[in-house]
């Protein structure tokens, strides 16, 4: 299950680069990352309160908490850079830029969370770098 919800994942990804690139044009970036950011939350808090689990929130401890909002806002600079850069330069170059965040989680997860970091995953950052430059040449 976990390789279908990602795979749909990286669709809906794909089509938010396409809808927000259309979408964008003539609206100041920080105003249509907000739009956006006020749409993901009223889903997100819809999926809260369809699947009851909003009764969660009291159990959640003090450390969730702060990685919870220090992770909303690495996600917020995220989306304000995302879509000032396509609003800027082309779809095609910016998004592929954008999913050199795989590499840098890689690098990060086996720094931080001292997760293994194999021959497979190295040879796969390279793939992913090099065809990230060779996109965007």
């Amino acid at each position: 299950m976990w390789l279908i919800l990602a795979l749909l994942s990286a669709m809906f990804a794909a089509l938010t680069s396409i809808l927000a690139k259309v979408g964008i044009e003539g609206v100041n970036s920080n105003l249509a990352t907000a739009i956006r950011t006020v749409v993901v939350v009223i889903m997100a808090w819809g999926m809260v309160f369809l699947t009851n689990a909003q009764h969660g929130v009291a159990d959640i401890s003090r450390k969730s908490w702060i990685f919870l909002i220090l992770s909303g806002l690495a996600t917020g600079a995220s989306w304000l850079c995302y879509y000032k850069a396509l609003q800027m330069g082309e779809a095609s170059k910016v998004v592929p830029i954008d999913k050199l965040s795989v590499v840098i989680t890689l690098i990060l997860a086996f720094v931080f969370l001292h997760e293994e970091f194999t021959t497979k995953s190295l040879i796969g950052c390279i793939l992913i770098a090099a065809g990230t430059l060779i996109m965007v040449l």
